[in-house]
């Protein structure tokens, strides 16, 4: 079974933008341009990455490349979205320690062969949800210590050192970061298929192939995801990871 480009699919992609506008003009989100921006380069992004795949997939250090561009797009996308686009040398630290463990395992095992068609869609999940772990624990952590300022100051006053001043306030927050994602991997199967499933079924493969493909990609997640916010923690108590007006306001 595959999903070709075609008035079918084009009827459905018009539809759905259309509900999720709608949705958002009901609830008034005020998101409705974003979102058709999102959705737009969405289409384009996917277009330009098939070509590129489509070009690459046979060569497997050019698929390297790939991946590599794809880690780095990641990078500065989660830099800015938690505001600290001039710190993302230290966010590309926090991802690249979650991310390249898995992908060693996976290759080293021999679980997936050294080809382009398994190494670009495995890098590219694992890079996404590492992005998505980087993004929210930074979020939560640096909203917190603007928050709680006061209390860093307090734990200061009562001798810690700056890094676990600021440890106290953002340790108890980085674990939401990993919430979503352990969610995921109980719920799958049960209220889920996510999308290596069902790829692997779309591509002709047994319903066992497809959970043993989730099922790596699930634990991967979990390890590239924990490495990361782990590593962002304590990037962010040694003051490398932060905005521009934490870097000031946690000054010793």
């Amino acid at each position: 079974m595959s999903i070709d480009p075609g008035w079918p699919v084009a009827v459905a992609l018009v539809v759905l933008l259309a509900i999720a506008l709608g949705a958002h003009r009901v609830s008034g989100y005020g998101l409705e341009r974003p979102a058709l921006v999102a959705a737009l380069r969405a289409i384009a992004q996917l277009g330009v990455a098939a070509l590129l795949i489509a070009a690459v997939i046979d060569h497997l250090l050019l698929s390297i490349v790939l991946v590599c561009a794809m880690f780095a797009m990641g990078v500065l996308t989660t830099s800015r979205r938690v505001e600290a686009p001039n710190a993302w040398r230290w966010a590309a630290l926090a991802m690249a320690a979650g991310v390249l463990p898995v992908v060693a395992v996976v290759l080293v095992t021999g679980t997936i062969p050294a080809k382009g068609i398994a190494l670009i869609p495995i890098a590219g999940i694992i890079v996404g949800n590492a992005m998505t772990a980087h993004t929210l624990v930074g979020r939560r952590s640096f909203a917190a210590l603007r928050e709680e300022h006061s209390q860093y100051e307090a734990c200061l006053s009562l001798g810690l050192l700056p890094h676990q001043a600021i440890r106290e306030i953002v340790h108890r927050r980085a674990p939401e970061a990993l919430l979503p994602g352990l969610d995921q991997v109980k719920t799958t199967g049960v209220v889920t298929l996510p999308g290596a499933f069902i790829g692997v079924m779309l591509g002709g493969g047994t319903p066992v192939q497809a959970a043993t493909a989730q099922v790596l990609v699930l634990f991967g997640i979990m390890a590239a995801q924990t490495v990361t916010v782990g590593v962002a923690e304590h990037l962010v108590a040694a003051r490398r990871l932060a905005p521009r007006d934490l870097l000031t306001s946690l000054r010793d």
